[in-house]
């Protein structure tokens, strides 16, 4: 088998899908019981560790391929990913299994995560997200960062002695379960990203496409492969909360940092079609969480096919 052979793209890709289940399950195993150790509600663990330690993918991708190829490479995979988590990811979970919203979830975390895309669209309206626009993303993050301490010194600090006598003691294996389960995502979602992108590149595929499609989709697969085992394990919790976590790290943090480095251009196709389907995805997932307060299968459902039709219109 020769380097950079079909074969050789397809087998890093069969690679790189068995080594996300095996980082999945390893993550949502272990932040489980940490959560469960130290006292945090699991949708504060789903918005907070899984959801950067899945986000890790749209960080790397998005630094590397902005400074080594295009701009446009890390840009469509952030608005693709974020479009891909909310139609695929949560589709997919919800047709699991139905998966409850929590009050805190939807009353502190999804705004800032309406926030981050109507700021990423509004920054990035003119053609171009530069250093400026950067900081005020990072300053974002700062406030939702500074929201979600608060939020988990409210949880502590309303643990009775009682309730802290009765909690498990952490323990090193799950540290390692959650840092074994991280590598494995990134390697995982690395090997994927790799193969995929080296088949279309050869097709003859533009970066943009490359970066909404299947760059994108690689990227989200550490939050499909999370979330789908957190509903199958029956811990939803994990599911909508590294969801709406991740959405708002892609944003704040991935393009805030990737626009303080270098300035990302905005194509106005991304702008005519992209921004607007990304508010579109956002803005029914919300209303669908305010509705039930629980995405049913029936939403997963209408989610997945808005994702297919998406990637549909995308093609050439």
């Amino acid at each position: 088998m020769l380097p950079g052979s079909p074969l050789v793209e397809l087998l890093l890709i069969a690679g790189g899908v068995a080594l996300l289940y095996a980082g999945a399950e390893l993550l949502v195993s272990g932040a489980s019981d940490l959560a469960l150790a130290v006292g945090l509600k699991a949708p504060t663990v789903g918005v907070t560790v899984v959801a950067f330690a899945t986000t890790a993918p749209e960080l790397f991708v998005s630094l590397l391929g902005a400074v080594t190829v295009s701009t446009d490479i890390g840009l469509g995979a952030i608005v693709g990913s974020n479009i891909a988590n909310i139609g695929l990811v949560l589709g997919i979970s919800a047709l699991i299994r139905p998966l409850d919203v929590s009050d805190t979830v939807f009353r502190r975390h999804v705004p800032f995560m309406v926030l981050a895309a109507l700021l990423l669209v509004g920054l990035g309206w003119d053609g171009r997200i530069g250093l400026v626009d950067g900081v005020v993303l990072l300053a974002a993050l700062v406030a939702f960062t500074a929201a979600v301490l608060r939020n988990v010194q409210q949880n502590q600090s309303a643990i009775t002695d009682a309730q802290r006598d009765e909690m498990p003691d952490a323990k090193a294996r799950d540290v390692a379960m959650v840092v074994g389960g991280i590598v494995a995502l990134v390697l995982g979602s690395r090997w994927l990203i790799d193969g995929g992108e080296s088949l279309l590149s050869a097709a003859g595929f533009s970066d943009i496409f490359i970066g909404l499609t299947v760059l994108a989709l690689g990227t989200s697969l550490p939050e499909l492969a999370a979330s789908v085992v957190a509903a199958a394990r029956g811990e939803a919790e994990f599911s909508v909360g590294n969801v709406v976590g991740s959405n708002i790290y892609n944003v704040l943090a991935v393009i805030g940092i990737v626009a303080v480095v270098t300035p990302i251009g905005v194509a106005p196709s991304v702008r005519g079609f992209e921004f607007p389907a990304l508010l579109a995805f956002t803005a029914v997932i919300v209303g669908m969480m305010a509705y039930g307060e629980r995405i049913t299968r029936v939403d997963g459902a209408a989610l997945t096919v808005g994702y297919g039709v998406f990637v549909y219109l995308l093609l050439p």
